[in-house]
Order: structure tokens, then C-alpha cells, then sequence
């Protein structure tokens, strides 16, 4: 959890740096489109490695995936600690509760 902060504090600090100097800053500068093209690149990746069933490529794409989705919490003023609430609030719920919740909450299903 602590590497998740330190890392959010500094996908923060990105948000005023010289995009020329900085990937996450190039990100932030290009938008939110690119930022959600590179989640999808990512989770892409994630499903070919967990096919390919190379552990250590699965965890390498999961934490491409992770640390981009960690900017576009930052691009959208959101954090971390947001999602691990959520989750927290998640647990020792059946999953099947909690995606029943949703539907209710959000009107999807």
C-alpha cells in the first residue's frame, strides 16, 4: 500500500512537469483518450500474458496496467486510497451482492 501512495504522490507532482521530460506528464498533456487508449494497450497485454501463462509476464503487465490506471485516477483528481476504500467496503460481501448493488446504485446491471 505504501508503494501506491508514493506513487500517487508522484503521478501528482507529474501533473506540472515538462512533458517533453516526462511520460506521465506527456499523458496528462495528450488527454484523457490517450490515457485510456494506454489502459486498454495494457489490459490487452495483461489478457495475451495470462494466455500465455507466463507468470512473471503477468505480473510485469498487471503492473503496466496498474500504474497507468493510477494516472488516469490522478488525471480525474482521484487517488488510490479511493479504490482501496471501495474495496475495503467490498469485503465480506459475495460478489454477487455487490454486482447486485450496482445495478441498483447505477442503474446498470
Amino acid at each position: 500500500m505504501d508503494v501506491l501512495k508514493e506513487l500517487s504522490r508522484v503521478l501528482e507532482e507529474r501533473k506540472s512537469q515538462d512533458p517533453q521530460k516526462s511520460y506521465v506528464a506527456s499523458l496528462y498533456t495528450k488527454g484523457l483518450d490517450a490515457i485510456l487508449k494506454k489502459i486498454g494497450e495494457e489490459a490487452t497485454e495483461t489478457v495475451m500474458a495470462a494466455k500465455d501463462g507466463n507468470p512473471d509476464k503477468i505480473v510485469y503487465e498487471i503492473a503496466d496496467l496498474w500504474f497507468h490506471c493510477l494516472v488516469l485516477l490522478a488525471h480525474q483528481g482521484l487517488c488510490a486510497d479511493q479504490v482501496m476504500a471501495e474495496l475495503q467496503r467490498r469485503f465480506g460481501l459475495s460478489g454477487l451482492e455487490e454486482k447486485a448493488s450496482r445495478g441498483s446504485k447505477t442503474g446498470q446491471g
